[in-house]
């Protein structure tokens, strides 16, 4: 399967990139913890089936610092121990706001409270975001068939304003 276009090399997807990419920047503002970020925008990724997002996403997590197992069990976290309440709540987030057709209700009211019980209104205003933005870097590398296995860590710091 080949790429149908490089985005970053069009004019107008290079564009597009840019701000996501700062848009990105300013979530990282938030308080939180760069490795949950990573391991989020992993999970979103993985249910989108978005090969070069689940690269980017489990080599950032490495370099933030989380262990193998961890990153391999994000596609298994409801079944797993080696994540807390507070990661379960985000994870749980990721997944509702990811599976917005799937589910009637969007993200449940029993989601959100556990969210609002374990993170403060900038940084669910950071996990909200988070979880929009990588929904739409998924959209953009599953339409255009972007393929896993290139990622190179830093690659997009010339795309900062």
């Amino acid at each position: 399967m080949e790429p149908r276009i490089n985005l970053m090399t069009n004019k107008i997807g290079a564009k597009v990139s840019k701000r996501i990419y700062n848009v990105n920047l300013a979530i990282q503002e938030a308080s939180l913890p760069k490795s949950l970020q990573e391991l989020v925008e992993l999970r979103a990724s993985q249910i989108n089936g978005c090969g070069w997002c689940v690269d980017v996403h489990t080599t950032e997590a490495a370099l933030a610092g989380e262990t193998a197992g961890r990153i391999n069990l994000v596609a298994a976290w409801r079944e797993s121990t080696v994540f807390t309440d507070a990661e379960r709540a985000a994870l749980a987030l990721a997944e509702e706001g990811t599976r917005l057709a799937d589910a009637h209700h969007g993200v449940s009211d029993e989601t959100w409270a556990q969210v609002c019980e374990h993170y403060d209104d900038d940084q669910i205003a950071a996990l909200v975001s988070l979880v929009a933005m990588i929904n739409a870097a998924n959209r953009l590398g599953v339409i255009t068939r972007m393929q896993g296995g290139s990622y190179d860590p830093g690659m997009f710091a010339s795309l900062s304003d």
